[in-house]
């Protein structure tokens, strides 16, 4: 989504370029971070991977869920979910489990080479998240400030969406 639209709403202007400028930013970021894992496992030689997939690795974690826990707890934020499972399932990183109480439901978790991924994306955050730090991009405060800031908006568009009907 590129957002460069001459919208403006009457009397505020300055507020809607600013909010216009960060769901394009937000949309930036999350295409770079894909770039940045993939660029990492590439480096590593890991190439049987994409990077949505990967991160979806690191997001699942030590947790046990349901294909459609990814999404809302935000473990997964593409698609098609059902493809990026069956692909790490067939790799070897996940392994599922029809639901003994609903059949139609299937539970995953990682295997020990989808947990050893999670730790490779774990270390390459770590690594990015003491750069930023030490070399003064933003510091702990800084972070928490832009945190604070996204889930609030989150909400705002959560509540959006619920209140519709």
């Amino acid at each position: 989504m590129s957002i460069h639209s001459p919208l403006s709403v009457q009397g505020q202007a300055g507020v809607m370029d600013d909010y216009l400028e960060v769901l394009s930013l937000v949309e930036r970021l999350h295409r770079l971070l894909l770039d940045v894992i993939k660029d990492e496992f590439e480096r590593l030689g890991l190439l049987e991977l994409n990077a949505v997939q990967a991160l979806l690795l690191f997001n699942v974690g030590d947790h046990e869920v349901t294909a459609g826990e990814l999404k809302s707890r935000g473990y997964y934020q593409g698609s098609n979910v059902s493809y990026n499972l069956k692909k790490l399932v067939e790799k070897g990183y996940m392994h599922h489990q029809r639901c003994e109480i609903d059949r139609r439901a299937v539970r995953v978790r990682l295997t020990q080479k989808g947990r050893t991924v999670r730790d490779l994306v774990g270390a390459l955050f770590a690594r990015h998240a003491e750069g930023l730090d030490s070399r003064g991009v933003i510091d702990h405060g800084g972070l928490v400030e832009i945190t604070h800031a996204l889930k609030r908006m989150e909400r705002y568009w959560s509540d959006q969406i619920r209140y519709i009907y």
